[in-house]
């Protein structure tokens, strides 16, 4: 019963949130039970609730109150580890699992992806195709959203629920470490249990391109490509690996066809944007760019805290419930301002050390344990980072920064950006400038000039300024 009225309120919530804080915040949710005023959610993790309850909460409290409900505040929890467990046991496998014979994965490989059959690639079985295992990590729940990968979240979420396509393909692309192969392997999972009749592959541009070779070396093309073309989602990480592999561009390129004429979803990965990835044909980066391109932006203060506060919460129980206080996050966050993988490794570091030696996680113990990476975050600024940070301030593109738009919504914080370059690193103005799209040396001093004169009369832009400065130097 109170699931069911809660999907009533929150059909209302739709409309008052959004559609994309809708599908992000409140979809997840699941009402538990309503008592003494209390409303009983559960939630995927306590970030999520956290950023639920401090984001929506007293609208969430409004709208079931006018759709009857009595309620004055909201709780949230999130499962244990043991009915999270018996939830996934109960999904059934669909998603291609790797070689029984390779000894790879996580577990086995009915654990980390089902089998759906037995058989070699290649060896004319054309029931079963090989993929790569799916780390059981790695699921939606896990997934820590915030504004530089919001968008791709959403995408993701709404190609793993299996509906009619609404982009074809799904391109995801940014550096190393934001995430992408994240998102694979949950929307993976997603389709798993969401659709379990369908045929879903995930790989990666070497897996791919070895089945290739091995089916061209043993005299298997036909069968090699009676598999692939068999799939209902074709997922490929890294792609821009084919870049310079001629025969295997040209049998992904047919493969692409083929699916994407029969209406099959396929979901790409690569490190940069389709025409940006050199040594690939250009029929075949049209084609990737032909649907939704989504751009994982570098990691925010407020998204790496995220990721922190969760990853503490998980390893805590695995580390004797030892604790990391709240102001120990906030420093890592501020000064490790590199990848995921960069926050996950320092973390374990911390955990580790301070479980072998029955010392609680302090700012002496991070300065200690983590001397290489402080270090390694006290390099020179360069002009690159003052862009990220100002088009984080701004809400505006790098491309459009450094591109030839001048409209004054991308044209004052590009002037910003110079006139930070100017006074935080040691680039000279011709420098300066051909990292902002090849301007010229003056252009630079007109906005280091224009800025300097406003921030005498604009206590608004001194503020941004001085804000940005903080950040920077942090």
């Amino acid at each position: 019963m109170p699931q069911t009225r809660w999907g009533q309120v929150s059909e209302s919530l739709r409309t008052t949130v959004g559609q994309n804080n809708f599908k992000t915040w409140i979809e997840p949710l699941k009402l538990n039970s309503l008592e003494n005023g209390v409303a009983h959610f559960e939630v995927p993790t306590n970030f999520f609730g956290n950023w639920v309850s401090r984001n929506f909460s007293d609208t969430i409290v409004k709208q079931m109150s006018r759709d009857g409900l009595e309620v004055r505040r909201l709780e949230f929890r999130v499962p244990s580890a043991a009915a999270r467990a018996a939830a996934t046991a109960q999904a059934a496998p669909a998603v291609q699992a790797a070689d029984s014979g390779t000894g790879t994965g996580h577990g086995s490989a009915s654990r980390g992806a089902g089998r759906g059959g037995a058989g070699q690639s290649g060896s004319g079985q054309d029931d079963d195709l090989p993929g790569a295992a799916l780390d059981e990590r790695f699921t939606f729940d896990s997934f820590v959203v915030g504004k530089p990968n919001q968008l791709a979240y959403t995408a993701a979420r709404r190609v793993s629920e299996g509906g009619p396509l609404t982009f074809n393909p799904l391109f995801l692309y940014g550096g190393s470490g934001l995430g992408k192969t994240h998102l694979m392997h949950a929307i993976a999972w997603a389709l798993q249990e969401n659709c379990p009749e369908k045929k879903v592959v995930y790989l990666s541009s070497d897996q791919f391109m070895y089945r290739f070779v091995r089916a061209l070396r043993e005299d298997g093309m036909h069968e090699f490509k009676q598999a692939f073309r068999s799939v209902d989602v074709l997922m490929v990480d890294d792609v821009q690996f084919f870049a310079g592999k001629n025969s295997t561009q040209e049998e992904f390129f047919h493969t692409f066809n083929a699916l994407s004429d029969q209406g099959k979803q396929i979901v790409i990965s690569a490190d940069r944007a389709p025409h940006d990835i050199k040594k690939i044909e250009d029929r075949i980066a049209s084609r990737l760019a032909s649907g939704l391109v989504v751009d994982l932006h570098p990691t925010d203060y407020e998204l790496r805290l995220g990721i922190l506060q969760q990853k503490a919460e998980f390893y805590k129980g695995h580390y004797g419930n030892l604790e990391i206080a709240p102001h120990v996050l906030e420093f890592l966050a501020h000064r490790i301002t590199g990848n995921v993988r960069t926050l996950e490794g320092a973390l374990t570091r911390l955990f580790a050390f301070g479980n072998l030696v029955g010392r609680e996680v302090s700012l002496e113990m991070v300065q200690e344990c983590l001397a290489d990476l402080l270090r390694a975050s006290e390099r020179k600024l360069t002009v690159e980072e003052i862009q990220r940070r100002v088009c984080e301030h701004y809400n505006v593109r790098i491309s459009d920064m450094t591109g030839p738009k001048r409209h004054r919504s991308i044209a004052r914080p590009r002037q910003v950006a110079m006139f930070l370059a100017k006074g935080l690193t040691s680039r000279s103005l011709p420098e300066i400038g051909r990292r902002f799209g090849n301007r010229d040396h003056t252009t630079v001093l007109y906005a280091v000039r224009k800025i300097e004169e406003m921030m005498h009369t604009d206590s608004g832009l001194a503020d941004d300024i001085e804000l940005l400065k903080r950040m920077l130097e942090a």
